[in-house]
């Protein structure tokens, strides 16, 4: 293995980036902020001289379309005019190659992803470069978020065979689909210390030619070594690690990489990671009598209100961008991702039940209002991310952080009216500019922003807290936060008039399902039934639209077509694990928030489809594609690392105890502890890679609570208890509601629900543990008693 140059390592959640604005439509990701370039290869590459190397120019884009002009993926839509021969993943592209005997190209990326732009601008709209390709490679494009099994697959070779990863991703293969050389994003030339894209398609279309053989069994040792690497398996163990000593590991990891002063767990870039902040909290739970417990809940709380105050917050527009780019959350990467808002909703609204403070309310409010306002389509559906480029004036080139950004003369024009009562003239716009950091010569140093678009330009984060902007000026506390959300609806306002970042309207199940918990739950904790009514009408749109009713599979995609309607691919594209697991979490969320049966009717379905598709009957734990969709390829993969988002596997094992909890059927909890299991060394290795799984397998070695409400849905007492459980942070428990009917849907999968009774006629708690129930329950603060226990 040869490495060409070799950047620092980049976080794996690092995932998605910028696109050109390409649609206005409103119905969005994480861009590699890594600028150098890895080559990766299973041999010797030979070294490249300058001499070898011509001048290419970029030209205008060919106006005839190539093959990709047929596809829905936004992203393979913005290669369409490419002079390029770009296939998408299928059997024609790989007959050709092994007709032809070429190897293949595949370039993976998303449409909202920066270098993946600017590798397209500088090298897949450049003539003679579309020539090499054409001519001497197969060239497929894949969108990593319609086919993420491509992605991890390969991905792995990336990260297996140099020092990070990222996107865009491009891998030379051979016909049968074994990588030989991989790479992240190229410049078009060769710099002092990078390795520019032509004249990698030289040196790989000479050794394709003069080393073939050498390249052909290099590429099967490696595929060998990675097959070998990547096996998860229970292999000769029975049960899994111990929950409190994982626990306990995952923890102290935690506790060595946490920034004392803003929070989070690197230097930078920073990530918001939720599934750190749910295992702190879950933590804190089970150890809150401890120095330890403490300390996690403080690391998450101050973490979360850290970000909140960054400008990794869009406090104009409300959501979260992607990630900081500094330690102190201050310059984000500005896309805005699905997945992100859908988790940071949850955590906030965890951070709210366990302190009681609204700060972090108003946060996951602020969230949903702008998925609902921004992502949200007329089917219910959620679009997937917004772009962090956008043209700063219409008809000009797209600049990141464009619509994001604001100049002090821009405030100072629109907040000009003075502000009564201060100590020293004021005006509106000049409180807004002191409380958020805005100056005149910009707040984003020059550091993050190489290429000079946000010079003089500045990101707005809260610089003082309310109590300290108001004395500075000698005013009220309420007349400041007053002041200031009038100035900010304002900035709001003004901002429609700039033109938006590129949508990707495109729907994913998985994303979807997130976003279905995100609604549920923060509308279940809040008390807010028209955020329970966006997860409904979330969940609604999956199964009308994402559910194949015939063979009970989800669709992995759907698209945002004219005039609100829905779109497939033809043929679907089929779901992977992380829809299975990610939908039916959102529907056991959907059940707890709403009571509505039917919901939970409908996820045990899609978990049998989940166990009949991707289970490892052999080895335990679910693979991450079914064996047919991804036939040919060389690895089929068992995700395992919690990431920016969780691993499908880890939301499997929560997804299987809690519907063991709703059910009793044992096959799910043996499913759970096999998949734990299977994960075993992994977990013993590197706990604080799967947080998430640590946390389950923490659930299933401590006791499940089974609430049960009995009591009719619509009246004002049964409320009253579900609401007491909703405002408390429970996360090891199903919340389940008996109307009194033996024959309801519950009541055949719990035969002892039928033995619970309302005392005196009033609505009744029960909590049920280790097959025992507590004395019945009528009163909130009781059962807010024995739930604290």
């Amino acid at each position: 293995m040869s490495h060409l140059s070799s950047p620092p390592p980049k976080h794996k959640g690092e995932h998605k980036g910028h696109g050109l604005p390409r649609g206005s439509e409103r119905c969005s990701s994480s861009r590699d902020k890594d600028r150098s370039v890895t080559v990766s290869s299973s041999g010797p590459m030979p070294a490249g001289g300058k001499g070898s190397r011509t001048n290419c120019s970029p030209s205008t884009p060919q106006k005839v379309p190539n093959r990709l002009i047929n596809e829905k993926s936004p992203y393979l839509l913005q290669h369409a005019y490419n002079p390029v021969d770009w296939y998408p993943w299928g059997p024609e592209a790989f007959d050709k190659a092994r007709k032809e005997n070429k190897p293949i190209f595949l370039s993976v990326g998303y449409s909202t992803c920066h270098w993946c732009h600017m590798m397209e601008e500088e090298s897949f709209q450049n003539e003679e470069i579309g020539r090499l390709l054409s001519e001497d490679f197969v060239s497929v494009k894949v969108d990593r978020e319609e086919r993420p099994d491509v992605d991890k697959v390969y991905m792995t070779f990336i990260q297996a065979t140099s020092s990070g990863g990222g996107w865009p991703m491009n891998v030379w293969l051979t016909p049968n689909l074994q990588p030989f050389v991989g790479g992240t994003y190229f410049p078009l030339e060769d710099g002092l210390t990078r390795v520019g894209f032509r004249t990698v398609l030289l040196r790989i279309r000479e050794q394709w030619k003069q080393n073939k053989n050498t390249l052909l069994e290099n590429s099967q040792r490696v595929t060998a070594a990675l097959l070998a690497r990547s096996e998860i398996s229970m292999g000769d163990r029975q049960l899994p690690p111990s929950g409190a000593t994982m626990n306990s590991r995952c923890f102290q990891q935690l506790d060595e990489s946490y920034d004392e002063e803003y929070g989070g767990f690197a230097e930078a870039p920073k990530f918001p990671t939720p599934v750190i902040l749910s295992f702190l909290f879950s933590y804190w739970l089970s150890h809150r009598l401890t120095q330890d417990g403490s300390r996690a809940q403080q690391m998450a709380l101050h973490t979360l209100k850290m970000m909140a105050n960054g400008g990794i917050r869009d406090h104009v527009g409300q959501g979260f961008h992607r990630y900081s780019t500094d330690r102190q959350w201050h310059i984000p990467h500005f896309e805005k991702m699905l997945y992100d808002q859908a988790q940071l909703a949850v955590a906030y609204s965890q951070a709210f039940q366990i302190s009681g403070d609204e700060f972090y309310s108003d946060v996951a409010r602020g969230i949903l209002q702008y998925v609902a306002r921004n992502l949200s389509h007329r089917s219910g559906g959620f679009c997937s991310a917004e772009d962090a480029d956008s043209p700063p004036e219409r008809g000009m080139q797209p600049k990141e952080g464009a619509f994001y950004v604001w100049t002090v003369k821009e405030v100072q024009q629109l907040l000009s009216e003075p502000v009564p009562g201060a100590t020293e003239p004021l005006t509106s716009g000049q409180l807004l500019m002191k409380h958020y950091g805005l100056t005149e010569a910009g707040n984003i140093s020059p550091s993050q922003d190489p290429k000079g678009e946000l010079h003089g330009r500045n990101v707005l984060t809260v610089r003082y807290s309310l109590e300290l902007t108001a004395a500075r000026f000698g005013l009220d506390v309420e007349a400041v936060r007053t002041l200031l959300n009038t100035g900010l609806e304002k900035l709001f306002q003004a901002r429609k008039h700039r033109p938006r970042p590129h949508l990707d309207s495109k729907m994913l199940a998985s994303w979807n399902g997130l976003m279905v918990s995100g609604f549920a739950v923060t509308g279940a904790v809040l008390g807010l039934e028209r955020l329970i009514n966006y997860a409904t009408n979330g969940a609604k749109f999956l199964k009308r639209h994402m559910f194949d009713v015939a063979s009970g599979r989800l669709m992995r995609t759907c698209y945002a077509g004219s005039g609100g309607t829905v779109e497939h691919s033809n043929p679907p594209c089929w779901g992977f694990l992380e829809d299975y697991a990610f939908v039916v979490r959102g529907l056991l969320d959907l059940y707890e928030a709403s009571q509505e049966s039917s919901w939970l009717e409908w996820a045990l379905r899609l978990q049998d489809a989940q166990d009949r598709l991707f289970w490892d009957s052999q080895g335990g734990g679910y693979f991450c594609s079914e064996a047919e969709l991804g036939a040919g390829l060389p690895l089929r993969l068992k995700d395992d690392q919690d990431g920016a988002e969780p691993s499908a596997n880890s939301v499997s094992a929560h997804n299987l105890l809690r519907l063991h909890g709703f059910t009793g059927h044992k096959d799910w909890m043996d499913k759970c502890v096999s998949l734990l299991t299977a994960f075993s060394e992994r977990l013993r290795r590197v706990p604080v890679a799967l947080p998430e799984m640590v946390r389950a397998l923490s659930a299933h070695q401590q006791t499940l609570k089974q609430i049960v409400i009995c009591g009719d849905p619509q009246a004002k007492d049964t409320k009253a208890l579900l609401q007491c459980v909703h405002s408390i942070y429970i996360p090891n428990k199903v919340l389940i509601l008996a109307n009194g009917d033996p024959s309801s849907f519950l009541s055949r999968q719990l035969p002892f629900l039928s033995t619970l009774r309302r005392l005196e006629d009033r609505a009744t708690a029960y909590v049920c543990e280790n097959q025992a129930c507590s004395v019945p329950i009528t009163e909130p603060c009781e059962l807010r008693k024995l739930l604290h226990q």
